[in-house]
C-alpha cells in the first residue's frame, strides 16, 4: 500500500514495503527526483537499513555464543510496516519484532519512520525503541537514491556533491563480499568541499567514510538549476554508491557501516553498534530538500 503526500510544492509516495520512499516530485516541473527503481540496475529507490549497515561477516551476527544468519542491510527493507497515522502532508509507519524478526535477530523492538513534507521539504524522522528486557544492539542506515542527471541537461560527470563544510576524508574499501578491508583506505577530500562525480570512482563499490562533519550534502551541477540537498542528524558515517554507470547516486547517511573482514566477535562488539537499554529510545533524522 501507497501513502502519498501533498504540499503546494511537491508531492512525495511511500510504500508500506519497507516505508520506503518511492517518488518525491515537484510540482511546477514535475521533475521526479528518486529513483525508479529500474531493475536494469536497482531495484532499490531508499531503502533503510535495520538492524545492521552492509554485510556481516559470514552472512550472520553472533549473539551470547548463537548464530543467526542476517542478509545484507538486514530485514526491515523487505518487511511490511504498519501505518499508524497519515494525513495530507505527514504519516508514520511502525516496524515492531515478530516471530519471523526474532528468528534473525534476537531482540523486541519498535522502528517508527515519521514522514512530513513541508513545501518542497521533506523529513524523515526514525525512531527505535527498547522494549526487551535487556539490552539490544543495532545500526541504522539510510539509502535514498537520486535520478543523476536530474534533467535533460548534461551527464552524470558534469555533477558534483557539495559538502556543508571543508572535509578531510580517507575512503574505506569493500571486498567482494561487501565486508571492509582491514588496512586499505585512499584520500577523498583534503580540507575541501567539492567532490566531483565519475562512474570509474564506484568500479570498486561504494565510497565509505566515518566520521564526518557535514551535516548537509547537496547533489548539483552548474548545468542545471535542479538540486537535492540532503540533511541528517544522529548518522556520523556516510555511504556513497551508484551500480556501475547507473544514472543515479545514492547518499547514505549511516549509524554504523559493515564489518571488517577479520571480524569475529558478537554483535555487541561491531564497531559502529548502538547499544539501547531497557525502554530506552534511539533518534535520528534525514531531511530532502528538491529545487
Amino acid at each position: 500500500m501507497n501513502t502519498i503526500l501533498r504540499s503546494g510544492s511537491a508531492q512525495a509516495e511511500i510504500s508500506s514495503l519497507g516505508a520506503e520512499l518511492v517518488s518525491f516530485t515537484k510540482n511546477d516541473t514535475g521533475t521526479e527526483y528518486i529513483w525508479s527503481g529500474d531493475a536494469a540496475y536497482w531495484t532499490g529507490r531508499s531503502p533503510v537499513l535495520f538492524p545492521i549497515i552492509g554485510a556481516v561477516r559470514n552472512g550472520e551476527i553472533r549473539v551470547q555464543g548463537q548464530a543467526y544468519k542476517l542478509a545484507n542491510h538486514g530485514f526491515a527493507r523487505r518487511s511490511e510496516f504498519t501505518i499508524v497515522e497519515a494525513d495530507e502532508s505527514r504519516a508514520v509507519f511502525r516496524l515492531t519484532s515478530s516471530e519471523h524478526t526474532l528468528s534473525s535477530y534476537p531482540f523486541q523492538f519498535n522502528l517508527y519512520i515519521t514522514y512530513t513534507l513541508n513545501e518542497s521539504t521533506l523529513k524523515l524522522e526514525y525512531r527505535v525503541e527498547n522494549i526487551d528486557g535487556q539490552n539490544i544492539f543495532f545500526q541504522l542506515g539510510t539509502h535514498p537514491a537520486f535520478n543523476c542527471p536530474l534533467d535533460e541537461n548534461g551527464s552524470f560527470s558534469d555533477y558534483v556533491l557539495e559538502f556543508s563544510g571543508n572535509e578531510t576524508l580517507d575512503r574505506e574499501f569493500l571486498n567482494s563480499a561487501g565486508l571492509r578491508i582491514s588496512g586499505k583506505s585512499e584520500p577523498v577530500l583534503k580540507d575541501e568541499r567539492i567532490l566531483p562525480l565519475t562512474h570509474e570512482m564506484f568500479k570498486d563499490d561504494a565510497l565509505v567514510f566515518q566520521n564526518v562533519a557535514s551535516r548537509t550534502i547537496t547533489l548539483k551541477s552548474k548545468l542545471t538549476a535542479k538540486s537535492v540537498a540532503v540533511s541528517f542528524e544522529g548518522f556520523p558515517d556516510l555511504g556513497i554508491w551508484q551500480k556501475p554507470n547507473a544514472p543515479f547516486l545514492c547518499i547514505e547517511p549511516w549509524q554504523g557501516f559493515a564489518d571488517g573482514d577479520g571480524f569475529e566477535g558478537e554483535l555487541p562488539e561491531k564497531e559502529g553498534i548502538v547499544t539501547l537499554a531497557p525502554e530506552d529510545h534511539f533518534t535520528s533524522s534525514l531531511t530532502i530538500k528538491i529545487d
